[in-house]
């Protein structure tokens, strides 16, 4: 062999041992599978670039030099959580009247904290629907780019709505002047704001169709969007390719997003029979939280949650869930939304032990926060389920969470794109 012949076969055998990838395997005690809630005993994952490429039972991984066994024996093993309703900007410790303060940056550091603290909670991926200034985008990139740790995020910027609804800022004086940045009035201006969300980076869209409990001078249940606006906020978004969450606690104000053509509508808070079956005609996902009014009625007012949104919840708290238990018993398609920043980052999973308890199976529960979650982002055929083809997003806990769904609330072990965390 001449000395360019050796030089090529040397490199190229170099490019080869680089190019080669290390196998992961993961065998546990037992694996749930959440389409049909069967426990598969003594798994064994195999994991490549990522995505899982083989399962199998009851045999040892043949392991090659640089490859990884993850062993479990003790744990059940299940895909990785997902929550459709987060704002991780947000600190429920911290008073709102403080939060003005806030810049931007000091937001984006908080939602890189808490996005990390949600992930190592067993959610590795998450929809936060809504932030000032594209703070969430950015870190949302830093994650992708591998700068920080954290679930797979879907981002909304600046939440959409109108001129001192719930989604504008109506807590400070008229002198100021100031008007929240996700604020448009009218079918064109809220098209030009979808378009804007778009431009710098937003990967799904938020609108505010109903007052809410935390804004100031709303009603809960009254519509500020009209029709017309939520037709061309969604048109616009769908025209896009993004989908489209609708805040609505009010009856109207839940028909008129549903009729618009919303993916899904969150907090659904005032539903009738009506509602209800216009849901299942368009197909709408529901996302409802009915964790938090929990953490809001006890530690609210230490954590200086005015009167009037205190209130609000009280008022609207019971009737939330009574909707939630009409919905399921309705058969309306059902997401895993938390609301987390209403109460603390990384309790994400104590609301399946109350969505159980009003209504849900606990596959039902789970499938939400998988599956039905996966489907609404549309990559059910990658996220959602442990099977060959999907993403390696792994979690573990002790025990079987369909005999004690709060399992859940304890994660042992979390892996997102094959990395373990």
């Amino acid at each position: 062999m001449n000395k360019l012949s050796l030089a090529i076969s040397l490199s190229l055998l170099c490019v080869s041992a680089f190019n080669t990838q290390a196998t992961t395997y993961i065998s546990a005690k037992a694996m749930l599978d959440v389409n049909n809630g069967k426990l598969i005993n003594a798994p064994l994952i195999q994991i490549d670039n990522g995505i899982i490429t083989k399962i199998t039972t009851e045999q040892a991984p043949k392991l090659q030099q640089g490859d990884e066994h993850i062993e479990l024996p003790e744990l059940t093993i299940l895909p990785g959580l997902m929550d459709m309703h987060v704002h991780l900007t947000s600190d429920p410790t911290v008073p709102r009247s403080q939060r003005i303060g806030q810049s931007i940056p000091r937001k984006a550091i908080k939602a890189a904290y808490f996005a990390e603290k949600t992930l190592k909670a067993g959610f590795t991926t998450l929809r936060n629907v809504g932030a000032e200034g594209y703070s969430v985008i950015a870190v949302r990139d830093g994650i992708n780019a591998g700068d920080i740790p954290g679930p797979r995020i879907w981002a909304a910027g600046p939440s959409l709505g109108v001129t001192g609804g719930h989604c504008d800022n109506n807590r400070l004086p008229p002198e100021m002047k100031y008007t929240a940045e996700g604020v448009a009035d009218g079918p064109w201006a809220a098209r030009a704001k979808v378009r804007e969300n778009i431009k710098y980076g937003a990967n799904v869209i938020k609108f505010c169709a109903t007052g809410g409990v935390f804004s100031k001078g709303t009603k809960v249940g009254i519509q500020q969007y009209s029709q017309d606006e939520m037709n061309a906020i969604v048109d616009e978004a769908h025209m896009r390719g993004l989908t489209v969450a609708a805040h609505a606690h009010g009856t109207s104000g839940i028909k008129a997003a549903i009729v618009a053509g919303v993916d899904s509508v969150e907090h659904v808070s005032y539903v009738d029979d009506e509602a209800i079956s216009l849901a299942k005609k368009h197909g709408t996902w529901f996302s409802m939280d009915i964790y938090n009014t929990e953490y809001t009625l006890t530690y609210g007012e230490q954590n200086g949650v005015a009167e009037e949104n205190l209130a609000k919840e009280r008022l609207v708290s019971k009737r939330q869930r009574d909707s939630f238990s009409r919905a399921v018993k309705a058969g309306v398609k059902m997401v895993f939304g938390t609301d987390a920043a209403i109460y603390p980052h990384g309790d994400n999973a104590k609301q399946f032990s109350r969505m159980v308890e009003f209504g849900m199976t606990p596959l039902q529960a789970i499938q939400a926060a998988t599956i039905n979650s996966a489907k609404l982002l549309k990559v059910d055929t990658q996220l959602g389920q442990l099977k060959p083809g999907f993403a390696a997003d792994i979690i573990a806990v002790k025990g079987n969470p369909l005999s004690n769904i709060s399992k859940l609330e304890n994660v042992e072990f979390v892996m997102k794109a094959g990395k373990a965390y």
